[in-house]
């Protein structure tokens, strides 16, 4: 499994990091952290962001930790989609968000579960600048919310609803629902303009009523659209509620009257609905065997026990990078983090955290939604904080793509970002200098010659100006980090693509970032004023090109996909390769290609039907790369049921089909058809389709499919409310992990007992054809018997016994570390999964510790990682953070490293980031010469691969 993919910008941040310590994290039966960023945002707020391998999964983790001590002027305040549209993204509602004068946001999350099937509008209580929002709706909320003083101290609460209804003649009622997505079943409630639903609840048959000013002015069915501004609906459930109701007539004086209620403490200025305390009283809560406590992504506010400390953290799930937790985890995890009280909030699909960067106007972000994309939800809080402009104190410069590492004759387009004391905007035209290369005033870098470069930023002359959005600002990353050192906040901290490149996280051993930050003193330019620093590296010459992802499949006619060019050098050291740099060859009557800003491509079906190649050469070098492209779709055949008798599972049986054979499966909880053998789908396919016959019972059926590294994933059918067959469609997600297998089909259970008769399934593919073909040319490190031998000694991997010039042999036996010559040898055992029982994180740990004992020995020279061949055993993330670990080792000891496979296929040798890869076939004997203490810049093995 090559890792060079995985690895475009993951190691752009060891040049910045400190040196690690090698040691294993965490203890018996705690999983270890990865990666880790700190971002300040603003006083008072930062970003911790990372990454986790606990025993069986891998966990991307975001926390937002704020400071609601007065003096640091940070807020938490109430984010509603505003306008009566109903749920928007996360980012949609905080670029509408209007903060108090002088005041900005810089960071938001999604908030309350919802009515997502119906109205859209949250279930629980909501309180903004103290005024009452919303109540919540009868259900297991029970008005649970978070809630936030006029001192900006918070606190977990139940919020109930404080509200009457004056009819003519004095009559005073109970208020039971004040814009409720589920009004109670008995009493008066009311609906205003703040309502947040897309549409008002079904409010039943009797009559409604307006009002205005405290008077009625109609009166008539429901209606389905929020009220106007200054109009109140009153609507009333239940025999008494409605006859009054409906006895008022235009002109009456009617005053409701609706405040927040808590159940004790004074009334919250900022209150948001949630469901599922997850700490309380410093001690987290166990769910086990309720409701909703799966393994699922995740939200979570927490406080300390003064109030003052506020944690908002996301968890992502549903991901092969990221698995998500269960309510019980989420609570240890929250308590863990200092919590004293912690709320669950909305997670799966609506889990969304975004924040800004150090003068930018608009928000990023930060984590990975599971639906592929962010999902409209109804509100969130955002964090505010004071808003400048202040003089300036500083840049914040980022590269196109993150990218810090460029190649000899190529560029790197970089931007300046200005920001004031508080890291708000500020004004100022930024001057570019460079010790190496060359930079013009556009911020265009081009490297001349190998080594580290330094480019700075500060204030030009004349008059500073607002500079429009995009001219000098950092552009939006989705899911991730921008590689920057900065001048001011966070300087020094390194950030890129973690390990597997899943995340965006930076390498171990970056800077912290105070809680409550003092203010940001700028540093000296050359000129005396603030300025901003990025430091670049320069890579050895440009070796190869290739185009990530290797095959683009759209749909249909106007959709888009994006790509990069991903160039690697003689150490296999990897760097995105900008499109100044290069040309594109393609059919342009079907595609359209443009820049997308940050450093790589979009591609635009012009045609509904197609398929072609696009190819890239580096103006600079010639080197090339291709990217195979389709549009449309083709039917693919997986299943037709011919052998229905071999599938196999409790439930299912052959049966008449659609037409000729087919396959019965009862609908019941472990009703399931197992296919002789997994079938493959093939790549890029975009759906699923399967002839269903109906009974009627509301059964649904399900597609089970693993993904790579056997990560399952279940494509669900609607309910089954028709009688007869249909074909249904199964849309695969964007972030399903090629390749996929079928592995199951099975039907949930309806309204009454079903069985289900299921026929041909197919799947629906763009036409791509093949991926480019690559170009690898024979490492260096591959030579003859001659060339090992001239070394100072050998060892052997396969074949006889020790002998033949050979002093030792490895057989992939070998189970503790030893060293021999100067190289330590770390034997790892591949006989389980990553993620089956901890087998990755003890491989981890057992790599920290060799790799602690190496850097401190003065007679090690160099590390070599024996893995017998296991195919899909590692997977991807624990592929890349072994290379990952490899090359920090190397890069900070200066001592030499390798990876052995040991009974491979066939023969391979190659590099990443300096770390030589080789792997040995199960026949024959490979041969290698070593010379641990080979002077610097020059490779330490020969390899002499078996002769057929």
């Amino acid at each position: 499994m090559s890792l060079r993919p995985l690895l475009p910008a993951l190691l752009s941040t060891l040049l910045l990091a400190p040196a690690p310590a090698y040691a294993a994290a965490g203890g018996p039966g705690d999983g270890m952290e990865t990666a880790r960023t700190t971002r300040q945002l603003a006083p008072g707020i930062r970003l911790e962001s990372y990454d986790r391998l606990e025993a069986d999964r891998w966990l991307r983790i975001d926390e937002l930790v704020a400071d609601l001590d007065p003096r640091t002027g940070v807020r938490a305040e109430y984010l509603g989609t505003g306008g009566g549209s109903g749920p928007v993204t996360l980012a949609e509602a905080a670029a509408r968000y209007r903060p108090a004068p002088g005041r900005r946001v810089v960071a938001a999350v999604n908030g309350d579960f919802f009515d997502i099937r119906a109205t859209g509008a949250p279930l629980g209580p909501g309180v903004g600048s103290g005024r009452l929002l919303h109540s919540a709706s009868p259900g297991p909320g029970g008005g649970a919310a978070v809630g936030f003083g006029p001192d900006g101290a918070g606190r977990l609460l139940r919020l109930g609803l404080d509200g009457t209804v004056t009819l003519p003649g004095g009559r005073v009622h109970p208020l039971v629902g004040y814009n409720a997505a589920k009004p109670p079943a008995e009493g008066f409630a009311v609906y205003t303009a703040d309502w947040g639903g897309k549409r008002l609840p079904a409010l039943g048959p009797g009559p409604a009523v307006e009002l205005r000013d405290g008077r009625v002015v109609s009166a008539g069915p429901a209606p389905a659209a929020r009220p106007a501004p200054g109009t109140t609906l009153l609507t009333a459930r239940g025999t008494g509620p409605a006859a009054a109701l409906a006895a008022l007539r235009p002109g009456d004086e009617v005053a409701v009257t609706a405040r927040p209620l808590p159940a004790s403490g004074p009334a919250p200025v900022t209150a948001l609905g949630g469901r599922g305390t997850l700490v309380a009283a410093g001690s987290p809560l166990n769910h086990d065997g309720e409701g909703n406590n799966t393994a699922a992504p995740r939200t979570a506010v927490g406080l300390s026990r003064d109030g003052r400390r506020l944690s908002l953290v996301t968890v992502d799930g549903r991901q092969r990078d990221s698995g998500g937790l269960t309510l019980t985890a989420l609570g240890a995890l929250m308590r863990r983090l200092g919590a004293y009280e912690a709320l669950n909030l909305d997670g799966g699909g609506s889990t969304t955290l975004l924040a800004a960067h150090p003068g930018a106007g608009a928000l990023t972000l930060e984590n990975s939604p599971s639906d592929g994309h962010p999902r409209p939800v109804p509100n969130g809080l955002v964090l505010t904080a004071l808003a400048g402009p202040g003089p300036l104190a500083g840049f914040d410069v980022e590269p196109a793509g993150g990218a810090t590492r460029l190649f000899p004759g190529l560029t790197r387009t970089l931007t300046a970002t200005p920001y004031d004391a508080t890291l708000a905007p500020a004004a100022a035209a930024p001057r570019w200098s460079t010790d190496r290369g060359r930079i013009g005033q556009d911020g265009v870098y081009r490297a001349d010659r190998p080594g580290p470069a330094v480019v700075r930023v500060a204030a030009g002359p004349g008059a500073p100006g607002k500079h429009p959005a995009g001219a000098f600002g950092a552009a939006a990353v989705p899911g991730g980090e921008h590689a920057a050192a900065v001048t001011g906040p966070g300087a020094g901290a390194g950030t890129g693509q973690g390990p597997a490149g899943a995340s965006g996280r930076a390498a171990p051993g970056v800077a912290a970032v105070p809680l409550a930050a003092p203010p940001v003193r700028a540093a000296a330019g050359s000129g005396g004023g603030p300025e901003g620093v990025l430091r670049l590296e320069v890579l050895g010459p440009l070796a190869g090109l290739r185009a990530g992802p290797g095959r683009i499949g759209l749909e249909r006619r106007g959709e888009s996909a994006g790509f990069v060019l991903t160039g690697y050098d003689g150490q296999g050291a990897t760097a995105p390769v900008e499109p100044r740099d290069l040309t594109l060859d393609y059919d342009r009557s079907r595609w359209r290609v443009t820049e997308d800003g940050r450093g790589g491509f979009t591609v635009t079906a012009l045609v509904p039907q197609a398929s072609g190649r696009l190819t890239a050469t580096v103006k600079a070098t010639g080197a090339t790369a291709g990217l195979a492209l389709g549009v449309g779709s083709v039917a693919a055949p997986l299943a037709g049921f011919e052998d229905a008798a071999a599938w196999t599972g409790p439930g299912a049986a052959p049966a008449e089909g659609h037409p000729g054979p087919g396959l019965a499966l009862e609908a019941r909880a472990d009703a399931a058809a197992a296919p002789p053998r997994p079938l493959p789908v093939p790549e890029l396919t975009r759906a699923l389709s399967l002839w269903v016959g109906g009974d009627g019972s509301g059964a649904r059926p399900a597609v089970e499919l693993a993904g790579a590294d056997g990560v399952p994933l279940t494509l669900r059918g609607p309910a089954v409310d028709w009688t007869g067959w249909r074909e249904v469609r199964l849309t695969v997600p964007a972030t399903a992990e090629q390749p996929l297998r079928v592995t199951r089909l099975s039907a949930a259970p309806g309204a009454r007992p079903g069985r289900l008769l299921l026929d041909t399934l197919t799947a629906t593919t763009p036409p791509t054809g093949p991926a480019a073909p690559g170009t690898a040319r024979p490492d260096p490190v591959v030579g003859t018997a001659a060339q090992a031998a001239a070394r100072p000694w050998r060892f052997a991997v396969g074949g006889a016994p020790a002998g033949g010039g050979a002093e030792l042999v490895l057989t992939g036996t070998e189970r503790a570390p030893f060293l021999h010559r100067g190289v330590r040898f770390v034997p790892l055992d591949t006989g389980r999964r990553t993620l089956d029982r901890g087998a990755g994180l003890a491989r981890m740990r057992a790599l920290g510790q060799a790799l602690e004992a190496a850097a401190r020995e003065p007679g090690t020279a160099a590390l070599a990682v024996v893995l017998p061949y296991a195919p899909d055993t590692l997977d991807r993330k624990e592929t890349a953070l072994l290379a990952l670990r490899l090359a920090e080792f190397r890069r900070t000891t200066g001592k030499k490293a390798a990876v052995l496979t040991v009974g491979a296929p066939r023969f391979t040798a190659g590099r990443q980031e300096g770390v030589l890869t080789v792997a040995a076939p199960r026949t024959g004997r490979t041969l290698f010469g070593a010379d641990a203490f080979a002077a610097p810049g020059r490779d330490w093995l020969s390899v002499a691969p078996p002769q057929p």
